[in-house]
């Protein structure tokens, strides 16, 4: 029964959930149960010794299946953005302001529209008598699951400001590490973009008129000479097609990663590349062991804690090794003890660490530690893959020009012995 605002009495359906469970000895199960809320549901299946590993109600669900049109680079909400709203909600809710109020302010102070539509219909849910877990929980597009679990634990916990605090530090640390990565490749993407721009004038603006010149004199042309001037011609006159081929190429390389079998080829790939290789493995552990601290430190059981850090790491080799891990750690084993079989991915320090962890009592510490150190290592390898790159891209640089140099001064100079 539930009270109206004039003091009468109204009765309620409670929502029906759809979820998926474990036992302790790993046996699964899923269906629909009707409950309060998510939490009076996780009560329910501990007392049939099941552990609640998923849950959505009907509506959510429903939500979920209305397709949804998202072009890329438009319309999405930027970390940053999510940054300084969970820095400022953090300062508004210690500064004693009621939740929905504050996420009314900051609704307004955001330049994202999306962001800001969001954020209205989260005080909305608030206001309806949702708890800021069960809101959130409604866009996992914007506030994904480690979002979401440790507001979850720091309102069943009572220490929402603490864990918001800890989520701000997080994103400043997540933001800080793609700015290394980003700032390491803009120079080698602008070198690479500004000679594909002189190649496509010189092959639209110069060749065209050189192979005019050649024909007129009917000079025998090497087979260079004829490529540079086919690709010319298919420029000049076939220009549509390019744009077509140009975005086709776009739309495929994009959609690789998106497939099972194209991510663990790329994957392997990035791991195997020297160059590369160390920077991918630095950046998986230092997000692995970040957000593990991060969870640890909000209260987030360690079996649970694991099972939402395998969905934050990006390559597959690294976050197959947390859902194997995962497995042992809940039939009792050391994180790094289950650890120990993935040397070859996790580096040496990172098991040793956790080990010291275990044993002092001081785990998410030690990994926070961890995560700074490798921060650090990622920002010294991203400075000497620019330095290495530099000299890689001159040498691309040279060998195009040359090419194209070859190619239009070989004919000249026969053209010059024949007259002679």
């Amino acid at each position: 029964m539930k009270a109206n605002p004039k003091g009468q009495t109204s009765s309620t359906k409670m929502p029906r959930y759809f979820y998926s469970a474990k036992s302790l000895k790993g046996e699964e199960k899923s269906g629909i149960l009707e409950a309060k809320d998510i939490h009076q549901l996780a009560k329910k299946l501990r007392e049939q010794d099941f552990i609640l590993i998923k849950a959505e109600t009907e509506e959510e669900k429903i939500k979920k299946r209305k397709p949804k049109i998202s072009l890329p680079f438009f319309g999405g909400v930027s970390l940053k953005e999510k940054m300084f709203f969970t820095r400022n909600l953090q300062v508004m809710i210690s500064a004693g302001l009621p939740l929905p109020r504050a996420i009314e302010t900051l609704a307004l102070q955001t330049k994202s529209k999306k962001f800001k539509k969001t954020l209205s219909e989260i005080k909305e849910d608030i206001i309806k008598g949702k708890s800021f877990s069960e809101a959130l929980a409604n866009w996992p597009d914007i506030f994904p699951e480690l979002f979401q679990n440790m507001v979850r634990v720091g309102e069943e916990t009572g220490t929402l400001e603490e864990v918001l605090k800890i989520l701000a530090q997080q994103m400043e640390k997540e933001n800080e590490l793609k700015s290394k990565i980003m700032g390491a490749m803009i120079y080698p993407a602008v070198i690479i973009c500004t000679m594909i721009g002189v190649g496509i004038l010189m092959l639209v603006m110069v060749i065209p008129q050189l192979a005019k010149i050649f024909e007129d004199l009917q000079v025998e042309l090497p087979a260079t000479t004829k490529l540079v001037i086919a690709l010319g011609n298919f420029f000049v006159e076939k220009w549509y097609l390019v744009i077509l081929i140009f975005f086709f190429f776009i739309f495929i390389f994009s959609q690789i990663p998106k497939t099972k079998k194209g991510k663990e080829i790329l994957d392997t790939f990035l791991l195997k590349v020297p160059i590369i290789s160390p920077i991918i493995r630095e950046t998986n552990s230092a997000s692995f062991t970040r957000t593990l601290s991060s969870l640890i430190a909000s209260g987030v059981p360690l079996v649970r804690s694991l099972e939402i850090v395998s969905g934050t790491l990006g390559n597959v080799y690294f976050k197959t090794a947390v859902i194997e891990a995962v497995e042992k750690v809940r039939k009792g084993e050391k994180l790094s003890e289950a650890l120990k079989p993935h040397q070859d991915i996790y580096p040496p320090i990172v098991i040793q660490m956790i080990a010291v962890g275990e044993e002092t009592g001081e785990t998410s510490n030690v990994l926070a530690k961890l995560a700074d150190f490798f921060e650090e290592e990622v920002g010294r390898a991203t400075q000497n893959l620019a330095s290495v790159i530099e000299p890689v891209i001159m040498i691309i640089v040279g060998a195009a020009i040359g090419f194209f140099a070859i190619s239009i001064i070989q004919p000249i100079y026969s053209m010059l012995g024949a007259i002679q």
